[in-house]
């Protein structure tokens, strides 16, 4: 995996999610970095929804992980970065699990694939059997 890799001067905090009450958990304090780097209601919406998703599919389908997230600041503009680790199974069709619309159910119906276009960076490292990261940034306007 290659990790969360802040700026050195960059503070991010971890939350553990093992349970329903973390996921909870990671939302809020999306939530709060997103109001502190002054991201528009409308764009704090969304990097919370997509939060959500990644942080119940790391306890859903990674049995457990972490959330790293921080506000994060590149090219004279700043955004919060958060960075969704497990240590499950992976994932094995990385197409089909990035097509619109598909999800393996449990979730808010939004997949991988919405919660890629509900922010403006995306990465995704999966492979069988070595976990999954998936890293998000939204930026503000």
């Amino acid at each position: 995996m290659n990790g969360f890799a802040p700026a050195p001067d960059a503070e991010h905090e971890t939350v553990p999610i093992v349970t329903n009450d973390d996921v909870v958990r990671a939302r809020q304090l999306v939530r709060t970095l997103a109001q502190r780097c002054k991201l528009s209601l409308v764009d704090q919406t969304k990097l919370v929804t997509a939060a959500s998703e990644l942080a119940r599919n790391t306890l859903v389908y990674g049995g457990g992980g972490v959330m790293r997230a921080g506000v994060v600041s590149q090219n004279g503009r700043t955004g919060v970065t958060a960075v969704f680790e497990d240590s499950g199974p992976g994932i094995p069709d990385i197409e089909q699990a990035l097509v619109d619309g598909w999800t393996s159910g449990g979730g808010l119906g939004l997949g991988l694939s919405g919660a890629r276009r509900l922010v403006d960076h995306f990465t995704l490292d999966t492979e069988p059997g070595r976990g999954t990261q998936v890293a998000v940034t939204k930026w503000a306007r």
